[in-house]
């Protein structure tokens, strides 16, 4: 290999090497403030996002870029952030813990200091929180309020009585009632549409197959009387030529006729007088 040519390798091994690094070191801090607590008007995350799409699309289009599984790896990461992203922007609490069920975050830790990895801590907590909200919603309480009365009682500040843990548990299991019902409905109505759709289906299929016969007969019907036009056509171009024959001759008949008899009637004529 030429120096050059060498020269030329090593700089493009450094660029994508260099792109590759910002592009961890972009996603750490990605994963570091999607696992903080932001205002509804933080902008900056979704920015950066939109960033790591960049240059993950350019790390694919260098010509030495890392294996295929650390690139799906990458970009497994990213979809989530832009997926917890939509889904923060959702407005129930409940389409947020179903939207939130889809994502799928990140199976290894983007840095070596990493026990767990961060994108799959950050799924946990949003879980958590959307439940939490969706629990508040059904109850008619304060979400906020909810971590510090957890706090107070990890704590032990003020100990909780046995009445109030059954009361606490007795909501939980109305409030499992409620999401289990809802889940349930929702099952029904999701069964309902696929009866509906099947059927619907079903139905078109058979009005489909009855118009292909239709049109298969149609065309058949079409074909033999297409047959049936040449044939007659056939015969009655022949019946004309025939027809046009006789009375040709007829005609000539009929003219030699008529000259014969001027010529007796003019030979005829003088004699009289």
């Amino acid at each position: 290999m030429a120096p050059a040519e060498g020269a030329e390798y090593h700089w493009v091994v450094m660029a994508a090497s260099r792109l590759e690094l910002n592009l961890v070191r972009l996603l750490c801090r990605c994963e570091a403030m999607a696992a903080e607590k932001r205002d509804p008007d933080e902008w900056r995350l979704e920015k950066y996002v939109g960033a790591l799409e960049d240059m993950l699309q350019a790390l694919k289009a260098q010509a030495s870029k890392p294996a295929s599984e650390v690139l799906n790896e990458y970009s497994r990461k990213v979809d989530f952030l832009k997926g917890m992203l939509q889904a923060e922007k959702l407005t129930s609490s409940s389409e947020k813990a179903l939207a939130n069920q889809f994502l799928a975050p990140g199976r290894v830790p983007t840095t070596a200091r990493e026990r767990v990895p961060a994108t799959k801590t950050v799924h946990l907590q949003s879980r958590a929180r959307y439940t939490s909200e969706m629990r508040s919603e059904l109850l008619g309480t304060d979400s906020s309020e909810e971590p510090e009365l957890d706090v107070r009682k990890r704590t032990g500040a003020s100990g909780p009585t046995p009445r109030d843990e059954k009361q606490s548990a007795a909501e939980l299991d109305l409030v499992l009632q409620r999401h289990q019902n809802l889940q349930e409905k929702l099952a029904e109505e999701m069964l309902g549409l696929a009866r509906s759709l099947k059927t619907n289906t079903l139905a078109a299929q058979s009005v489909i197959k009855k118009d292909n016969q239709t049109l298969s007969h149609s065309l058949k019907m079409a074909d033999q009387n297409l047959e049936k036009l040449k044939t007659e056509s056939e015969r009655l171009e022949q019946h004309t030529q025939k027809s046009v024959n006789w009375l040709l001759w007829a005609m000539l008949i009929v003219v030699c006729f008529i000259f014969i008899s001027m010529i007796l009637f003019i030979r005829i004529m003088p004699k009289l007088k």
